[in-house]
């Protein structure tokens, strides 16, 4: 038997329980694999008990499955408003039992489920307020290490940029070329359903080119980046933010918007209007491949689409391109930035920025149309 326990009344009516004192004698030896939990401990104790004491003297070799076992029974002397006394006990043991006893229990907050609509709605409402103000206090820290990097004061490195650069631009030429080559025939393919009706299959041309130039180019390498380039800024920094190696640039003094940042936002500025028109000319590509099986000549369909490309479609497209990278590096490093200090919150980072970059895009492709279309471009 590893512990016993003893009763005493020290009330004038011992059978009234309005003093009841319990002696819990621990005994032998308490090691782990071989010990009761904490709930026999106080299984056999009276409902009526005021106050139990630890006595130990019994007691030989013991490890933390009794201090285990002693907090269970102080959680539930603490419910039961029971006085426990652990003064006879080793000292080692009063210190792990005093510091777990420290720390309170947990308590759940109110459930969502249960809060009014009004409420749900307010803390919803405050939640976009605040990551609305993150973002721009991030652009404006961006803003900020460009204009330094401008002047040449900025901590960032030439061979980062070159670096990202490379791992953006031609590392990614697979990928886009394979997107850009089915957008096109995709494009070529839904337009041929409406133009062999009416004998126009020339217009193929038109089509594709004008839609790969002015919307698909920019929106779908953009998308492809967003997944491939955006993700990887987030688990990059994420993993940086981590392994407190953000920390420790700011204690060095070293800004951890132009050190990293920075480059990353410069090398999609850079690459972004020239892999859009990389994408452009595979897309116009893939829709001669579905144009010549609608018996258009190869030399009908470039003259074509000569006669219905002008420079300034190709740099709306471009300036879409442009500001889709600023975008994607925005949403990529920023989630890194503000990523947790464990594994799951890099996941989540990179997932935030995959979500967060495909919004940015869709709603400043829908401004720039309409702005386009105000201007007459």
């Amino acid at each position: 038997m590893l512990f016993r326990i003893e009763q005493s009344d020290t009330g004038n009516q011992p059978t009234s329980g309005t003093s009841l004192k319990v002696q819990l004698h621990l005994c032998g030896e308490w090691q782990l694999g071989h010990t009761p939990d904490g709930e026999s401990l106080y299984a056999d104790i009276p409902a009526e008990c005021k106050s139990i004491t630890l006595i130990t003297d019994e007691l030989k070799h013991w490890d933390s499955s009794l201090a285990v076992a002693l907090l269970q029974l102080a959680r539930w002397c603490e419910q039961k408003q029971i006085t426990l006394d652990a003064s006879n006990t080793p000292e080692t043991l009063q210190q792990l039992l005093n510091l777990a006893t420290a720390i309170p229990v947990y308590q759940p907050g109110p459930n969502t489920d249960k809060m009014s609509w009004l409420a749900q709605r307010q803390k919803t409402i405050t939640a976009l307020g605040d990551s609305f103000a993150r973002t721009l206090t991030f652009i404006g820290d961006v803003s900020l290490a460009f204009i330094h990097w401008v002047q040449g004061n900025a901590k960032t490195r030439r061979q980062d940029i070159f670096f990202f650069i490379d791992q953006v631009g031609p590392r990614a030429l697979a990928i886009v070329t394979l997107i850009a080559l089915l957008v096109g025939m995709i494009l070529a393919y839904l337009g041929s359903v409406q133009l062999r009706q009416l004998g126009a299959q020339v217009y193929v041309a038109d089509l594709v080119a004008i839609g790969m130039v002015r919307e698909m180019g920019a929106l779908m390498t953009a998308v492809i980046m967003a997944g491939r380039t955006g993700a990887a800024y987030a688990a990059q920094l994420g993993t940086m933010q981590v392994n407190e190696e953000i920390d420790a640039l700011k204690t060095m003094g070293i800004s951890a918007m132009e050190f990293l940042v920075l480059p990353r936002l410069l090398a999609l500025v850079f690459i972004m209007p020239l892999l859009c028109i990389y994408a452009d000319v595979i897309g116009i590509f893939g829709g001669a491949l579905v144009a010549v099986s609608m018996d258009v000549s190869f030399s009908q369909y470039i003259l074509q689409t000569q006669g219905a490309v002008d420079l300034m479609d190709i740099m709306s497209g471009l300036i879409k391109s442009v500001f889709f990278g600023i975008l994607i590096a925005i949403a990529g490093c920023q989630a890194g930035i503000e990523c947790g200090r464990n594994s799951d919150a890099v996941g989540m980072a990179a997932t935030n920025a995959v979500v967060r970059a495909i919004v940015y895009l869709v709603v400043a492709d829908a401004a720039f149309n309409i702005l386009y279309d105000k201007l007459g471009i």
